[in-house]
């Protein structure tokens, strides 16, 4: 029994874990891979069996993972990114929210042949979307900026109020034959905001006084966060049931908006937590599926789930997007992302349960229901919004743009040839003569401190997908590496080296996770380069071919040149670091600095 236990645990982290890394290698969306893995290793080979793997366990178990999942959610809402969509964000999470529970509960109990109750309810519960389905969808679609905060803060938003709701709709089912239902609604609602603001306020309080006068270590403010989250979330659950989200999204809230105390740490922890809690609820999703439940299926349950998709989605967002600066192409993307996720599985769980205790025959029918629409919209999302963002200009390039953290000459004259050769890019500096000079090139340009707090929002980084830091300060390039670490990852990190001896060894230099890549050769440090420039050293393209390849590059340059960039046959650029020995090859073109401007010119070469 204690080895079935543990294969089932390993067995489920590997999946998950193994789903999510071929899926960044193969270019897919996760949620599709983990959904796949989970139905081969549960329905179709038995091989795990949820149920009979936590026993009663599996439902809490669920329950504290979807309040730190949407804990972490809440954490990475701010309200400045709300300046532009507000209106937008509020009407898909009250107007939006009632338009789809209203279509809902009609095609249930029209097509379905639910009684009135329990299609009211299953439409109350499918109003949500959450970050379990949401953040994964938004990493494969890289949707522009306006597009991707309205879905993030729809998504993480909606799936309190979709607990509360579908609470209201279930208390209403229970006392519709002996009390008010509109008095039992509004005590209901009226408890569960009041618990669930109460004890989310006091959880962040908590942490920020804490925090604030250094009562927690550093080594265990990760897991005291954690500890506070489960006993704000189980605390509330207990006062009033579904308060709970409510209180731990709110919490997170409060914590990344306030300026008291520092929660990056808090917020790199939960993120990673966040990805592991994420494929193990999917693997588990899936696993929990029966055979019998897509016998019970009909034509009628995909012709509900189409009217979710196709005609509640989009008079939603029709609806919620009138009258404000949404564009008629964002607004078609967003009328086709509406996927559903954990939150939905888990409470119609624990209904259907409770209803068909009491009497009601037709609850059967509701968990099957929810897994269809769960794992349709998944799949028709993963597989056409990417496609479908594209094709109406609102999906963000490859991002093979660059970031250059400094403006000085020879940075401009970087930026100016990649520029030309069709690469975004865009350099931010304090001193304005250089952002003067830059914009006066053709360059975009931002005036201010890549470092800022708020640099991340004010920065208009589509396209963008890799940092050059190049100060003459070692300590803000490493600084901006980690700044700029969540958003384009450790391999798209760069900075100058911190001296110019060609003969220092990485035990010299300052550990890996404390700065970015070196960047170019050996000893390219701010001096060097600054030289090289002083020396009238130019920026200089290169075609490499069959006839004039890089080895009679370097022969004609006498080794002088210093490799930059290059640019591959697919048009990627890849920069030449000290730990990556990239070898030009032809059909590419090589991005170099020389000394001598009056060499033989490229045209006379081919």
């Amino acid at each position: 029994m204690v080895e079935q236990f543990l294969i089932g645990l390993a067995s489920i982290i590997v999946l998950g874990i193994g789903s999510q890394w071929l899926a960044w290698r193969l270019h897919l969306p996760s949620i599709l891979l983990l959904l796949l893995m989970g139905f081969i290793a549960g329905p179709v080979t038995n091989f795990l069996q949820p149920d009979m793997l936590f026993g009663g366990l599996l439902i809490p178990f669920v329950s504290i993972s979807v309040a730190l999942i949407l804990f972490e959610g809440g954490l990475s809402l701010k309200i400045s990114e709300l300046r532009e969509t507000s209106r937008v964000v509020t009407r898909l999470v009250t107007v939006g929210a009632l338009v789809t529970w209203a279509l809902g509960a009609w095609a249930a109990y029209a097509l379905l042949g639910l009684s009135g109750e329990l299609a009211i309810l299953l439409g109350a519960i499918l109003i949500v979307t959450g970050p379990t389905v949401i953040g994964p969808l938004l990493r494969h679609i890289r949707p522009t900026r306006q597009v991707a905060s309205i879905l993030k803060w729809e998504g993480i938003v909606i799936d309190p109020i979709g607990a509360v709701v579908s609470l209201l709709a279930f208390e209403a089912l229970l006392v519709s034959e002996t009390h008010s239902v509109s008095l039992a609604a509004l005590t209901v609602l009226s408890k569960t905001i009041i618990v669930g603001t109460v004890l989310g306020v006091l959880g962040a309080g908590l942490l920020i006084v804490v925090l604030k006068r250094y009562w927690v270590p550093d080594f265990l403010q990760e897991t005291v966060t954690l500890m506070v989250v489960i006993g704000v979330y189980v605390s509330s659950g207990l006062l009033q049931e579904e308060s709970g989200l409510l209180a731990v999204t709110l919490m997170g809230v409060l914590l990344a908006n306030q300026k008291t105390v520092s929660v990056v740490h808090i917020v790199e922890f939960k993120e990673n937590l966040r990805v592991l809690l994420i494929s193990s609820l999917f693997i588990l999703l899936a696993a929990r599926l029966k055979l019998d439940y897509l016998a019970e299926l009909g034509w009628n349950s995909v012709i509900f789930l189409i009217v979710l998709m196709l005609v509640a989605r989009p008079l939603a967002v029709l609806i919620s997007s009138a009258r404000t600066r949404v564009t008629w192409r964002e607004r078609a993307l967003l009328m086709w992302i509406a996927p559903r996720g954990i939150v939905a599985a888990s409470v119609i769980s624990i209904f259907a349960v409770r209803l068909s205790e009491v009497g009601y025959t037709q609850a059967s029918q509701l968990v099957p229901l929810t897994f269809l629409v769960i794992v349709g919209t998944a799949a028709v999302y993963g597989l056409t919004a990417r496609p479908l963002a594209k094709a109406l200009g609102v999906a963000q390039l490859n991002p093979q743009g660059v970031l250059f953290m400094g403006a000085h000459p020879w940075a401009r004259d970087m930026a100016k040839v990649l520029q030309d050769e069709g690469f975004r890019v865009r350099l931010v500096d304090t001193n304005w003569h250089c952002i003067a000079a830059a914009r006066m090139a053709g360059l975009p340009v931002h005036y201010g401190s890549a470092i800022a707090e708020d640099s991340l929002d004010r920065l208009d980084l589509n396209g963008i997908g890799r940092l050059l830091a190049l100060t003459p300060n070692d300590e803000a390039n490493s600084l901006a590496a980690l700044h700029f670490l969540e958003l384009f990852g450790r391999e798209e990190l760069f900075q100058l080296s911190p001296t110019s001896d060609p003969e220092e060894t990485a035990a010299d230099y300052p550990p890996l996770h404390l700065r970015g890549r070196f960047l170019f050769g050996p000893g390219a440090s701010y001096q060097t380069l600054s030289e090289l420039k002083a020396r009238d050293a130019v920026i200089k393209k290169t075609v490499l071919t069959d006839t004039y390849d890089f080895n009679t590059f370097q022969q004609q340059y006498g080794g002088s040149a210093l490799p930059l960039f290059l640019i591959d046959q697919d048009r990627k650029l890849r920069v030449f670091t000290h730990d990556e020995n990239l070898v030009p090859e032809s059909g590419q073109v090589l991005i170099s600095m020389v000394e001598d401007p009056e060499s033989i010119s490229l045209d006379k070469q081919l």
